[in-house]
């Protein structure tokens, strides 16, 4: 039994490798409390895009939350208007790098800065990707109010 808890010690020491980033244990996040806010972050139901959902319901649009675009592209957008081919995203600052609100992070900058990137990068691609295939791309910043998140999203529909 002695081994046992030698390997347990080890395993537990072992760095596990995460997007480049190397992190002891289980979780690459730098500390118990990192993650767990890391954890209580939503993918999907952020009170920005809840607010802009429920006036843009008010209105009498109908749309459908969290869904592929296009069934050919593994990218979801937050707010899908399939007959218009209006494709929603609500971009929360911190993960796609407002240029306005983004504060790089002190605490393992050079993985968030490589992570931030990465989602810039694949922002870019999902967009190309959409537009090539005839939808209009709405971005959203997180930090704007509904009723302007909702004008844009109108204007865009009345011109489909």
């Amino acid at each position: 039994m002695q081994g046992t808890g030698a390997i347990d010690s080890v395993q537990q020491d072992v760095a596990v490798m995460h997007d480049g980033f190397e992190a002891r244990g289980n979780s690459w996040a730098s500390s118990p409390a990192v993650r767990k806010v890391m954890q209580g972050n939503r993918s999907r139901d952020t009170t920005p895009e809840l607010a802009l959902r429920k006036m843009l319901h008010s209105q009498g649009f109908r749309y459908r939350v969290n869904q592929r675009p296009s069934s050919d592209i593994n990218r979801r957008a937050d707010i899908v208007f399939r007959r218009a081919r209006v494709a929603v995203f609500v971009d929360g600052c911190f993960w796609h790098g407002c240029p306005r609100h983004f504060v790089p992070p002190v605490t393992n900058a050079r993985y968030w800065k490589e992570k931030i990137g990465r989602n810039l990068v694949r922002d870019a691609e999902t967009n190309r990707l959409l537009r090539a295939r005839g939808w209009t791309v709405i971005r959203v910043w997180e930090h704007q109010t509904p009723f302007t998140a909702a004008r844009r999203v109108v204007r865009a529909l009345s011109r489909r």
